[in-house]
């Protein structure tokens, strides 16, 4: 049994307990201020500090006396002896700091991940979870929580498949993870709320929508996407409807459950050339309108691409295809464009900051170009946007990319 250091005395626990207080702070120490003290303290301390006096209830004892007295009583310095006491002396302050240092790496982390830097809106994300602070106090659970959420979010838009499938694909078989309530479905939703620019879902119909539209258990019939001038191989059914409708100059609206069938669609002919994707259906209908049989491959976003439009893209990649984006040159444009490049693997077509200025051009007057974020492509594209405050849709560039499709049209 351990005994009891010659100072560790009931009437001088109210001191020792001061002193350990402040020497944790890691801060300098000149004085400790004690107490209340009972009589038996007040005498305990007096001869202690060898005073001719007993001090007050709450006396403010200076470190340095205490520090001699000490040295004199047991010829052991105060640190040891409170430490013999009441155990290691803490430093707050670099616990403090070295907590505030986990803290700033983690959101480094996650403003530094791949899922955010491909579609900078996500920032927004990042700083509302900063400005709510860690799961339970503890960076490392956060951080759990936030690799998960980051992981949904890198296999998102999902393929039409139910939430429980798409949870335990990702996230070790627990099926359950994404649930509605859970704290992990609602770190995913509100990044697909900012993604989005909606709002946060309040209900549970609100949450089923923004998981659809993040293509979880879509519609396989009301998914659909439009293409012209699609060339594909094999013998199955989409093949032959785009064969046919690119051979006659029309456009193909193929749904999500046409487009994952077995075997759908085959590889695109070796002569089709780069596939070019458009925001808007009125640039596929202009193209359509110049080049006819002829027209170079070319898929439609119509805005936010749904889940067959990521499918299609995502097969012609897979199938060697070469993916070229342009939309407009707005704040939201800006967001579709970083998400479809994130998704596809596509590489943006004249949207770079040049290019902004040139189509500006022809619009001196047009409407604000709204919230703006970073183009990841082209940092210096929405700093032109930001000066000269002015978006371009796509339709008013519409000459220049049929030019740019005048070189792969089909022979």
């Amino acid at each position: 049994m351990t005994s009891r250091h010659i100072l560790d005395l009931p009437e001088l626990r109210p001191l020792w307990d001061a002193v350990h207080g402040r020497l944790s702070t890691g801060r300098p120490v000149s004085r400790v201020r004690v107490g209340p003290l009972d009589d038996a303290g007040r005498e305990a301390l007096a001869d202690l500090l060898g005073l001719d006096r007993l001090p007050g209830a709450q006396p403010t004892v200076p470190l340095a006396g205490l520090e001699a007295a000490v040295l004199e009583a047991c010829g052991r310095p105060i640190r040891e002896v409170v430490t013999a006491i009441l155990g290691p002396i803490g430093d707050r302050a670099a616990e403090r700091e070295r907590a505030a240092d986990e803290r700033d790496a983690l959101w480094n982390w996650l403003a530094g991940h791949e899922v955010v830097t491909a579609q900078p809106v996500l920032m927004d994300w990042v700083t509302h979870l900063r400005a709510n602070g860690l799961v339970d106090g503890s960076p490392e659970r956060t951080r759990g929580l936030l690799a998960a959420a980051l992981t949904v979010l890198a296999g998102l838009p999902a393929d039409g498949e139910p939430l429980p499938v798409i949870a335990a694909r990702h996230l070790d078989g627990d099926s359950h993870a994404l649930d509605d309530g859970t704290r992990l479905s609602s770190v995913v939703l509100r990044a697909l709320a900012v993604l989005y620019g909606t709002d946060t879902p309040d209900s549970a119909h609100a949450r089923r929508a923004l998981w659809s539209r993040a293509g979880v258990a879509d519609d396989e019939l009301s998914s659909t996407v439009l293409a012209a001038g699609l060339r594909l191989g094999g013998d199955g059914p989409v093949a032959r409807i785009c064969r046919i409708s690119a051979e006659a100059g029309h456009p193909v609206s193929l749904t999500l459950a046409q487009l994952r069938s077995p075997g759908e669609p085959g590889e695109p002919g070796r002569s089709a050339g780069p596939v070019h994707i458009t925001e808007n259906p009125s640039v596929l209908a202009l193209a359509l309108r110049r080049f006819g049989r002829h027209c170079p491959p070319l898929v439609c976003t119509a805005g936010w691409p749904n889940t067959a439009v990521i499918h299609l893209l995502r097969l012609l990649a897979d199938c060697g295809a070469s993916l070229h984006y342009h939309g407009d040159f707005d704040g939201e444009g800006i967001r579709i464009a970083a998400h479809v490049l994130a998704k596809t693997g596509a590489v943006p077509w004249r949207m770079a900051a040049e290019d902004y200025r040139i189509a500006v051009s022809r619009v001196p007057e047009g409407p604000d170009p709204g919230r703006l974020t970073p183009a990841p492509w082209d940092p210096a594209l929405s700093d032109a946007m930001a000066e000269l405050r002015t978006a371009v849709v796509e339709e008013v560039v519409a000459d220049a990319l049929l030019d740019d499709l005048a070189g792969h049209q089909r022979g």
